[in-house]
């Protein structure tokens, strides 16, 4: 009988650390943090400020370096990877939504999301755009500049930004945290409907209400990983020990 190849995680993190260096004084942000991510999770990594959340976000998402530790992305240890590489990888396998929309202000939408692909010069660009405007309800405002556009359109714009490249995952930091709540549930809807379709995310908050839309918590605490769990088991867990009482 053949043995079934195990699958290789998206993300395998081991050990790692982060110190940052300052007219030689070293702080530490990371102690050392272990875990996995699969491909087509959605994982949100919780935390008050000073968790170490936002850092780690960024070395997942190759915009910062660690420490030591080891850092295997796709089967393959970047950890150590000059900024060339990171960036090569940054721009082909993922894509960012932050809570500032970063968009250019008088540009339209059609021309904020193809941003990214400037840079491939991908004969395939335009099609590339518009479905990923479509992907998030926006086909009727692609002509519009952004500043047009109300606080929850201009996420959705950075979202298709985020989408335009096929990245292998999305980092979404804080990306209700200048909406209201109606338009921040519209929001994560858009990315629930995203990992439904096998888009793997990865979501940075401090807000409850925001990280129940994930299949997965992470909480940090002083650099350390406090709580890891599955929402659903949580949620069984919690309905069992209604029933008891």
């Amino acid at each position: 009988m053949a043995t079934q190849e195990k699958k290789q995680p998206l993300i395998e993190i081991k050990d790692l650390k982060k110190d940052y260096v300052n007219d030689e004084v070293v702080t530490k942000v990371l102690f050392g943090v272990d875990f996995k991510v699969e491909s087509g999770e959605f994982l949100a990594i919780m935390g008050p400020s000073g968790s170490g959340k936002s850092t780690l976000m960024h070395i997942l998402g190759f915009l910062d370096s660690l420490t030591s530790g080891q850092y295997i992305f796709k089967g393959r240890d970047v950890s150590n990877l000059d900024d060339d590489e990171l960036a090569r990888i940054r721009n082909e396998e993922v894509g960012f939504v932050f809570q500032a929309f970063h968009l250019l202000p008088k540009t339209t939408v059609y021309d904020n999301v193809k941003l990214p692909l400037l840079y491939g010069k991908r004969p395939d660009a335009d099609k590339l755009v518009r479905e990923a405007i479509r992907a998030v309800g926006l086909e009727h405002r692609i002509n519009n500049l952004s500043n047009q556009l109300s606080g929850g359109e201009k996420q959705r714009v950075a979202i298709a930004r985020a989408l335009v490249n096929n990245p292998s995952i999305i980092f979404a930091d804080e990306p209700t945290g200048n909406l209201d709540s109606k338009s921040g549930n519209a929001i994560m809807e858009i990315l629930e409907d995203l990992n439904d379709s096998g888009r793997t995310i990865i979501l940075v908050t401090h807000e409850t209400d925001t990280a129940k839309h994930a299949k997965r918590i992470i909480r940090m605490m002083d650099g350390l990983i406090a709580e890891d769990y599955n929402v659903s088991d949580r949620r069984s867990a919690k309905n069992g020990e209604a029933l008891m009482k």
